[in-house]
């Protein structure tokens, strides 16, 4: 994080120029960025052969069910797994991590344009269905949030705690048959985080230097103070 207490200050036209400065930077960025992307798009696919069976408020679900007559599925896996709570793991028994419910909150209200992008969004979890409905229904939540599981990172991880975050992306062709088109996990999350993406503007930054670095997020409901409060 900057020092705010003794930060530069610049006339207008000093300012100008730098801010033209940045500007030529961040015109880079996009355009690696652009040919980030489509080198993700044009990443090789893998066909899921494997039968998976995802308990949903629907019932039982297979991974086809999921698009839910679209063409293109994402899946956001959630770290809610009542079985392995300890006094280290990020949730309850009763509730999923509070750094997940950032996340979940942050495309709550992306899942209607995406579906008019031929996308279908679902968040996945450990934790029984019934337990994922009740947490559902807390946050206001409308997207389909099902029971399943999740490697992480491809490889083994050595962390304190039995699951962590992911997205996993999948493709259905007219035929009917799933390929596994894309995952991404760790860091590779937070380009799905708008709040993040907002607090890399201001001066602060994400102020989260240092152990327990995400140690303000709170679960939506449970921040306390003035600041949850609406603006009037």
């Amino acid at each position: 994080m900057s020092n705010l207490t003794d930060h530069r200050i610049v006339s207008h036209e000093a300012w100008i120029a730098e801010r033209k400065a940045l500007l030529a930077k961040e015109k880079d960025f996009n355009r690696i960025r652009d040919e980030l992307s489509a080198q993700r798009r044009d990443l090789a696919w893998e066909r899921v052969t494997k039968q998976y069976a995802f308990a949903g408020s629907h019932g039982s679900r297979t991974l086809e069910q999921l698009f839910d007559g679209r063409s293109q599925l994402v899946v956001y896996h959630a770290m809610f797994d009542p079985e392995t709570v300890t006094p280290r793991t990020p949730y309850t028994k009763d509730a999923p991590c509070s750094n997940c419910s950032f996340w979940m909150d942050n495309f709550e209200r992306v899942v209607v344009h995406l579906a008019h992008r031929d996308v279908t969004l679902v968040a996945a979890s450990r934790a029984p269905v019934e337990k994922l409905e009740v947490y559902r229904k807390r946050m206001g939540w409308t997207f389909e949030w099902v029971s399943a599981g999740l490697e992480y990172n491809y490889a083994p991880a050595t962390i304190p705690i039995a699951e962590l975050p992911g997205i996993s992306v999948f493709y259905k062709d007219a035929g009917g048959q799933v390929f596994h088109t894309y995952s991404t996990y760790a860091r590779g999350l937070d380009m799905l985080n708008v709040g993040y993406h907002y607090l890399d503007l201001v001066p602060k930054g994400r102020d989260e230097e240092g152990p327990g670095e995400r140690h303000w997020i709170r679960r939506r409901d449970e921040y306390t103070d003035a600041k949850a409060a609406p603006c009037h």
